[in-house]
């Protein structure tokens, strides 16, 4: 016999806990209690602070008021992430949220580039893409357009420490009960290995039947207590070190986040409210950590806030994302390093999961293994596209890039890969995080140009392509006059 899940324990605070509390609940509501543990003494990672499209609809899930989610994080907009030196040195391209051109069915829009010879220019593509014209303009508002040409999807910087408070404050108005206090011991049921509850240094017990394991990379339940065990993917992604420093803030924001490349890792700039972002993610095997530290403070563009804090990690993921009556939320689960900002999507996603497999008569194995397996299928699919980033260039100039461009690359994406050489096809694998579009675009911008196009571009003349093309431009580029600067935008929202 199952026991009904009554209650929902969340070990660890941060941006994992809080969104973990403020959408279970949510969605459940009344069905089940949460009780979330957390102790002001252990620090959190806290620099998560780009992040991808699918935030909305966690932020619209849980009803936040946009103004005030943008001024309480002090959030700024993210149309793009520019990728500065990945393909050559000097060479930049933008990865937008948007989608170049129109498609027509079954021929995407790249297709009618190659027919008539544009793709080879690799920065023709971008043209007509609302998102990187807005971005390198600097502009942005809603748009609320019925035509879809001139969606402009978008999605956010924040600070990711005050996202958690204003979550914080959310979830506990919902009925959340916090409790302060560090565990000193986990209390496992002798005949099923389940976690019965979690012992506090002041002696208070929480009990619960359900666990979600907030507690960063430690994993205190899921690799501590149950020895779940982690697949280790550093023989692709080998960065394994990061840097981070708070600076002051540019006096224009950007509303796109900017990767740039080094000789053996990336430097993120990230422009916040009242602050910029900044890190460096290196492998250790080629950088000192005294090297990476000089190489970042050497390029900031503004005065640091404070001292550089160093990062350890490793790529991977925990065999099991949920094992007995615990699930891994966020860095316990696994770790792919930020180059996608894909970190707190992965956090939500892993709460979405549970909402829609949430075993309410308890536990059952089906719905366990249901679960890693499509946490599984994620984390891979991630991994290949951060690969494709590292793999694909052209550099060649520091052990590093030859390492990327000789090492061995996961079946799934080589085929992804060598289709495209080809012809140009793009398939979308099922679920996958990353739409064509985005495939497209970090496929082009680090050198790889399809050797044919779809057949379909032929059934129209050259001129009747290059027609259409423009006035394609012509109704992207018309709205970016019109549109306040980003700056403008933020600072009216701010007062609403």
């Amino acid at each position: 016999m199952q026991n009904p899940i009554k209650k929902v324990v969340i070990l660890g605070g941060g941006t994992a806990g809080w969104i973990s509390a403020a959408l279970t609940k949510k969605l459940l509501g009344e069905a089940i209690d949460i009780e979330l543990v957390e102790s002001e003494a252990i620090g959190t990672v806290g620099v998560g602070e780009a992040t991808i499209p699918p935030i909305q609809l966690l932020n619209n899930v849980l009803g936040l008021n946009e103004a005030e989610f943008l001024r309480e994080t002090k959030a700024t907009i993210k149309l793009a992430i520019k990728f500065e030196n990945w393909k050559q040195q000097g060479h930049h391209y933008y990865h937008t949220f948007g989608a170049a051109g129109k498609s027509m069915a079954f021929c995407h829009f790249h297709h009618l580039l190659k027919r008539v010879g544009e793709l080879e220019d690799d920065s023709r593509l971008w043209e007509y893409d609302l998102n990187y014209l807005c971005a390198e303009a600097g502009k942005f508002a809603k748009i609320n357009a019925k035509d879809p040409i001139i969606d402009m999807p978008y999605a956010y910087h924040f600070d990711a420490g005050l996202y958690a408070k204003f979550l914080r404050k959310y979830s506990e108005k919902m009925g959340v009960v916090r409790t302060e206090g560090m565990v000193e011991h986990v209390e496992q049921c002798p005949d099923t290995g389940n976690i019965v509850s979690l012992k506090l240094k002041d002696g208070q017990s929480v009990q619960g039947d359900l666990f979600l394991d907030c507690s960063g990379f430690r994993g205190l339940l899921i690799q501590e207590k149950l020895r779940t065990g982690y697949e280790d993917w550093s023989q692709w992604l080998q960065c394994d070190r990061a840097i981070a420093v708070p600076s002051e803030r540019h006096e224009h924001t950007a509303p796109y986040t900017r990767s740039i490349a080094h000789s053996a890792g990336w430097q993120w700039r990230i422009p916040l409210q009242h602050r910029n972002g900044n890190g460096l993610v290196y492998s250790s095997a080629h950088y000192s950590e005294d090297e990476a530290t000089n190489i970042l403070l050497s390029n900031l563009d503004t005065k640091p806030l404070a001292d550089p804090k160093l990062i350890r990690f490793q790529t991977g993921r925990r065999y099991k994302q949920w094992n007995k009556n615990v699930i891994a939320v966020g860095l316990s689960s696994g770790f792919l390093e930020p180059l996608e900002s894909t970190s707190i999507h992965l956090i939500q996603s892993a709460v979405v999961r549970l909402a829609h497999l949430f075993p309410h008569q308890g536990i059952t194995e089906d719905i366990v293994n249901e679960y890693n397996k499509q946490s599984k299928v994620e984390f891979e699919q991630i991994r290949d596209f951060l690969i494709l980033h590292y793999h694909v260039t052209e550099r060649d100039d520091s052990r590093f890039w030859r390492d990327m461009r000789n090492m061995d690359i996961p079946e799934t994406l080589r085929h992804k890969i060598d289709i495209f050489k080809r012809n140009g096809r793009l398939f979308r694998d099922q679920n996958d995080l990353f739409l064509e579009s985005s495939w497209l675009q970090v496929m082009l911008g680090q050198g790889i140009v399809p050797q044919d196009y779809h057949p379909l571009a032929n059934s129209m003349t050259e001129q009747h392509i290059r027609d259409t093309l423009n006035r394609i431009k012509q109704i992207k580029d018309e709205p970016v006059a019109k549109l306040p600067t980003h700056d403008e935008f933020i600072a009216n929202m701010c007062k609403m």
